[in-house]
C-alpha cells in the first residue's frame, strides 16, 4: 500500500546508465532493414560501401511493439529539434537495395 507521507512519492526513480568503451564507438550504418512479428520489431543496421555488392548487418536492435513507438516518438521530436538548429534535413529518394540475406529466396 503506498504511503502518502512518503518523500519520495510523485518523483521519477533515477536511472544510472553506463557504456563500455566498445560500444561508446558506435556502429556506422546507412541502412536499416525492420522486420516485425506480433510481440518484437527487429531493426537491423547495415554499413553498404559504394560498388561493393556485399554488406554486413553491423547491429541488431530488438524492440517490443511499445517501445518501437516510443522510439519513433523520441526521433521524430528529435529531428525537430536538429532541424530547429541546423535546418531542414533534405529527404532523398529512397534507394532499393536488392536484399538477400543468404538464405533461399522466398517465393509468394
Amino acid at each position: 500500500m503506498d504511503n502518502p507521507n512518503d518523500p519520495n512519492k510523485g518523483q521519477q526513480q533515477q536511472l544510472n546508465i553506463e557504456i563500455n568503451e566498445d560500444v561508446a564507438g558506435g556502429v556506422y550504418s546507412n541502412l536499416a532493414i525492420i522486420n516485425h512479428s506480433p510481440s518484437e520489431f527487429v531493426v537491423d543496421f547495415v554499413q553498404v560501401m559504394p560498388g561493393v555488392p556485399k554488406a554486413r548487418v553491423k547491429s541488431r536492435v530488438i524492440l517490443t511493439p511499445q517501445h518501437a513507438k516510443r522510439f519513433l516518438r523520441a526521433l521524430s521530436e528529435n529531428i525537430k529539434k536538429f532541424e530547429q538548429v541546423h535546418g531542414e534535413v533534405s529527404d532523398q529518394e529512397p534507394v532499393n537495395y536488392p536484399i538477400n540475406f543468404g538464405g533461399p529466396t522466398g517465393q509468394a
